[in-house]
């Protein structure tokens, strides 16, 4: 009876699991799993501001060379990659949040991190010095990563997935 109303909260949101377990060894190490990502969410909070203050710095530092407030391709490449890379930060933050207060692995969530993660090294990519097989793997890595997305969201319409 026990097992079964554990197996049967496992799936509702907002559900600590470890409140529901009988074995206070298992309730203390998950305790600590749970601290561990609140620690992960407190780093990641830090690598957002450290990579805002990155893209100010990388900012001021290109307008400010000659020519004055003027930017290259390069740096307007660079400092799209800047912000994205803070971006898939605060996406990254989100899942964290969202496994503390859920403790369900947002895997919509998970994918669209991973396909702003795959965008961003496209728009960077250097195409002078990538080989043709590396730009095929990315390419079947988007495609992967775009379908898995759609069929996950398409199911989540029908009401198959949450």
């Amino acid at each position: 009876m026990n097992s079964e109303k554990c197996d049967m909260n496992v799936h509702e949101p907002g559900h600590d699991l470890h409140l529901e377990h009988e074995d206070p060894t298992i309730r203390f190490l998950h305790r600590i799993i749970r601290l561990a990502v609140k620690v992960l969410a407190v780093l990641m909070v830090i690598v957002i501001v450290w990579g805002i203050g990155d893209v100010i710095y990388v900012l001021y530092q290109r307008l400010t060379e000659p020519p004055f407030l003027l930017l290259q391709i390069n740096d307007i490449l660079a400092t799209f990659g800047a912000f994205l890379a803070v971006l898939i930060a605060i996406e990254i933050f989100i899942n964290i949040s969202m496994y503390l207060s859920t403790n369900v692995i947002p895997v919509r969530l998970v994918i669209a991190t991973a396909l702003m993660a795959i965008a961003r090294k496209v728009i960077i990519f250097d195409y002078d010095n990538i080989t043709p097989p590396f730009i095929y793997g990315t390419a079947a890595v988007v495609l992967a990563l775009g379908i898995t997305y759609w069929l996950i969201t398409k199911k989540s319409k029908e009401g198959t997935i949450s």
